[in-house]
This record gives C-alpha cells, sequence and structure tokens, in this order.
C-alpha cells in the first residue's frame, strides 16, 4: 500500500510547510538524508502550551507528539515530493517540556513514532531519543525531529 493510501485510510491530510519561526531552514537534504528541523505541538493552528507532570498527562503528551508527526510528514512531502520516495526513517529526537520528576517522555514520545510506524510500516521503525527539558520555544509541550533517508 501506498503512503498516501495508508494517510487516506487513517483520515490524514498532511500540512503544509509551516513558515520558519527564527532563522533556520525546515528541512534540509544532504545526500539520500533530509534533516527536518524540530516542530513544536500545535493545537487550533498555535503553540499547544503545556509542561508533562504539572498541567498536561501522558496521553495529552501522546495526542501532542502524534499532531507532530502529522506536521513532520507534512514537511517531509514538501521536501522530497513523493513520500514513497523513503527509504526509512531513521531518527526522531524528541524533547518533552517536563518537569523534574516526570519520568515518561519515552511515552509521550509513542505518539509519534506508533503513528510513523503505522502509516511507514516497516521503512518507519526508527532509532530515538527521548529527553525531558526545562522549556521549549512558546510554551510548546513537545518538539520532535526527524532524519530520513530516501531511495
Amino acid at each position: 500500500m501506498s503512503i498516501y493510501a495508508k494517510l487516506t485510510e487513517l483520515k490524514i491530510t498532511l500540512p503544509p510547510v509551516a513558515s520558519p519561526a527564527a532563522a533556520y531552514l525546515p528541512f534540509v537534504q544532504t545526500g539520500n538524508l533530509v534533516f527536518l528541523s524540530g516542530h513544536i505541538a500545535k493545537k487550533d493552528g498555535k503553540a499547544w502550551v503545556g509542561q508533562l507532570g504539572k498541567n498536561m498527562s501522558t496521553s495529552e503528551g501522546q495526542a501532542a507528539a502524534r499532531a507532530i508527526a502529522i506536521d513532520l510528514m507534512g514537511t517531509l512531502h514538501a521536501a522530497v515530493g513523493d513520500l514513497n520516495r523513503v527509504k526509512r526513517i531513521v531518527k526522531l529526537m524528541s524533547l518533552v517540556n517536563s518537569t523534574g520528576d516526570f519520568t515518561e517522555q519515552h511515552l509521550v514520545t509513542n505518539g509519534a513514532s506508533e503513528l510513523i510506524g503505522e502509516v511507514f510500516g516497516a521503512k518507519g521503525a526508527h532509532a530515538r531519543s527521548a529527553f525531558g527539558v526545562a522549556q521549549i520555544p512558546m510554551g510548546a509541550c513537545v518538539e520532535i525531529e526527524m532524519i530520513a533517508e530516501l531511495d
């Protein structure tokens, strides 16, 4: 099944690439690798503000991470023109805005990892890091970046 058929089945519409909020590019390709800049969680078009362990639950964080995965796929589509060119999702790095005693960053990040796996199948199995951080730009609850390899 093509990536786009899977997205249709899941009722996912890929968004356009968001304009950078600072001095960086949304993606850079070198050789067969595409590096996507960090995408923050958004809700209703604005930064999804919150801190895990303070005013957000793990399940809310997972929903935010899933939303980021959709944004990342939209940016990847813009970068490569056809998601079926993706040979493998290589790595996700996730930053979770969380309190010092919150320890479920890995579970929050599953919201993105599981959707990437569902959409890309075996090509979506990736390496990953999940960090708890004191703050993310605009107070967002989660930020995730991605590296993908192309055929």
